[in-house]
């Protein structure tokens, strides 16, 4: 594996060719090594191909019922407001929701340029402390949800699954209160059997289209996985072969009672500006915060 010092080496040459007089005189030649240098910068500082397009974001409530759930429709909301601070979209892929208007788990795509290398980061436990809306005595209530934040791996990236490693079943997809809005069965759920990570999208009127997005969605959660057994193996860490999830990563705490603040426990960046964040997702110093680690 190339070092930086290596690379920075390549970009130097390179950048040296571009100063030469007959540098344009082959105008293939020159794109290519301005590719190159694009290349090797990204290399140089950890962006992926993946990092430049859209992402898929899960929320899943932790323990905790009502709150925790609640607290999953406030993440939503904060990272829809985030979305479109950045003029980028969202589709909604599937959602799991209570009788209070809160999620037991959803899911949303992101299309917008650069949204995955944006919002990776923002994957893990986040933390709310609040007096609970759904308690009558005004109890404080801490209150866990889990974020996932994958990238979008179209057609031409995916690498081969096996069918015999997948396990497909479908259902009725259902509308508000549990009636069924056809009477097929376009809901799709596919289970991967090596390491019992499933994905349900519901979203689409006809079943191959969901079929399609769900396997979009395992081939990013299978790239992530790798992703992490990579990270392990260099820091010298084991990791579960199965996705269990890890609910003592706590990455992020959102406190409104007894006092006002938000704080990233990776960067101790914090802000007493809950409204901002919350209400109108302002993640930006967040975000660039954990990009300097």
């Amino acid at each position: 594996m190339d070092s930086t010092n290596d690379i920075n080496k390549q970009i130097e040459d390179l950048e040296g060719q571009m100063n030469e007089p007959s540098f344009w005189n082959d105008k293939n030649k020159a794109q290519e090594i301005i590719k190159q240098i694009k290349d090797l910068k990204d290399k140089r500082d950890g962006v992926s191909a993946l990092d430049k397009g859209g992402a898929i974001l899960t929320i899943l409530a932790g323990a905790g019922g009502d709150d925790s759930e609640d607290f999953a429709m406030m993440l939503l909301e904060m990272y829809k407001k985030y979305i479109a601070n950045k003029n980028f979209s969202y589709s909604l892929l599937h959602s799991n929701t209570n009788d209070h208007g809160g999620y037991r788990n959803v899911t949303i795509e992101i299309e917008g340029k650069g949204a995955y290398g944006l919002l990776k980061n923002e994957s893990g436990v986040h933390r709310l402390v609040r007096i609970s809306p759904f308690n009558a005595n005004s109890k404080r209530q801490t209150s866990f949800a889990l974020v996932e934040f994958l990238p979008i791996i179209h057609d031409v990236e995916q690498k081969p699954i096996s069918p015999d490693d997948i396990r497909i079943e479908t259902s009725k997809s259902s509308g508000p209160g549990g009636q069924n809005v056809n009477k097929r069965e376009t809901a799709v759920r596919i289970v991967h059997i090596p390491t019992n990570i499933s994905v349900h999208v519901a979203t689409e009127r006809q079943q191959e289209h969901n079929r399609k997005k769900a396997m979009e969605i395992l081939q990013a959660k299978l790239y992530k996985l790798d992703e992490e057994k990579r990270k392990a193996e260099v820091e010298g860490r084991q990791i579960s072969k199965t996705t269990e999830i890890e609910w003592g990563n706590q990455i992020r705490s959102y406190v409104l009672h007894p006092y006002k603040m938000v704080k990233d426990h990776r960067t101790e960046y914090e802000t007493s500006d809950v409204e901002s964040v919350l209400e109108k997702g302002e993640l930006d110093a967040f975000i660039e915060a954990e990009k300097n680690l």
